[in-house]
């Protein structure tokens, strides 16, 4: 076969035959377009504009305080093994006039989480495209993630969790805005 142009679906089929599996048994009939449309779903992320969703949900507001959005949910996937990793990230920053939808937050970890990726750098793209987009007086930025590429396979870690931040701005220079964010982000509500 010709791997050169070869469609998604018939690379996959060629995958399940090089790990010595019959693509035409019954469960795995289907399974090149699933696979296929499976990985188109969770990649989608590097075909969206993420600063573009952060200005068309910006508002002016004098609001002086803290917006924290925390406990978003990401599921990405690695590009070292691609396999997933799923946890959560907390935003925020320090309005300088404006201020974003709240939404808009959790789309945007969506945005760089939804591709082939590294927690390292997701944590870094959320908050250069917070920051340089609605230009705040700061932004913070937490991931906490739990790796399969780690869990399953290699050192197999079962309840090791990977930690990241990202700091710009006041998060970064000031100790106490950072201990703010951090306290913040360690607070547990008893539901709403």
């Amino acid at each position: 076969m010709d791997l050169s142009k070869a469609s998604f679906e018939e690379l996959i089929e060629e995958t399940l035959r090089r790990l010595d599996e019959d693509p035409e048994r019954p469960g795995l009939k289907k399974t090149p377009h699933r696979v296929a449309a499976s990985l188109r779903w969770l990649t989608r992320g590097c075909c969206l504009d993420a600063e573009k969703l952060v200005r068309d949900a910006m508002f002016e507001e004098p609001h002086e305080s803290m917006v924290l959005v925390r406990d978003i949910e990401l599921y990405s996937m690695c590009e070292h093994h691609m396999l997933p990793f799923f946890g959560k990230a907390h935003v925020a920053y320090l309005p300088n006039g404006r201020i974003v939808g709240l939404s808009k937050i959790a789309r945007l970890v969506d945005i760089f989480a939804r591709r082939l990726q590294v927690q390292e750098r997701l944590t870094d793209q959320v908050a250069d495209a917070l920051y340089s987009t609605l230009e705040p007086l700061g932004v913070g930025v937490v991931v906490e993630a739990y790796h399969l590429c780690m869990m399953m396979r290699g050192v197999e870690k079962q309840h090791s969790e990977a930690v990241t931040s990202s700091m710009l701005g006041c998060f970064r220079d000031s100790n106490e805005t950072r201990s703010e964010f951090l306290s913040l982000i360690r607070q547990r509500s008893n539901g709403i």
